[in-house]
């Protein structure tokens, strides 16, 4: 059996993310604090991403994917919103809501909560592009791949769309 082919196979093994997916808990590091003396704002990124990364191991496209298909993911727009301050010992959990993929794309929407109380941090909505490493350009999901993705997305589908999708920047016209 090749590489790719005992992948695919190990993919059965892996369930699926729940919906919402929800990351571990994460704690804040000292030297992400800035001189505000909060969550510095590329930091709240950071932990997004290592949840993303939690969720994408469960889908099957983490760094054993990247190494056997040579396959990966790349962010392509992000849009942050900053709700409440975190500080320095503030537990954090994110929620990772798949709201919509196509054969190269994935949309998604994360929720940075205070882990024990719950309440809102901040949001961040992304368009994230599946990318064929050795050509460096974006391709088209693998079909065992996607099928995991759509059934992640459909899943998704059935739980109540947090606050906040779509929003963009803009002065209020006058």
């Amino acid at each position: 059996m090749t590489t790719a082919a005992a992948a695919r196979e190990n993919l059965k093994d892996i369930p699926l993310p729940r919906a919402p997916f929800l990351s571990s808990v994460m704690q804040i590091e000292p030297q992400w604090i800035d001189y505000n003396g909060h969550l510095n704002m590329a930091y709240y990124n950071v932990m997004m991403d290592r949840a993303i990364d939690e969720m994408w191991l469960q889908l099957g496209i983490g760094p054993a994917y990247m190494k056997e298909r040579h396959c990966s993911t790349f962010t392509a727009e992000a849009h942050v919103r900053y709700v409440r301050e975190i500080h320095l010992g503030d537990p954090v959990q994110i929620s990772v809501y798949l709201l919509g993929a196509d054969e190269k794309r994935l949309h998604t929407f994360e929720e940075l909560r205070h882990a024990t109380e719950g309440w809102l941090s901040a949001t961040s909505e992304n368009m994230t592009l599946h990318m064929d490493m050795q050509q460096r350009k974006v391709a088209p999901f693998p079909p065992d791949i996607r099928a995991r993705i759509q059934a992640v997305v459909d899943s998704h589908a059935a739980v109540p769309r947090p606050e906040g999708i779509g929003r963009k920047v803009a002065m209020p016209s006058k």
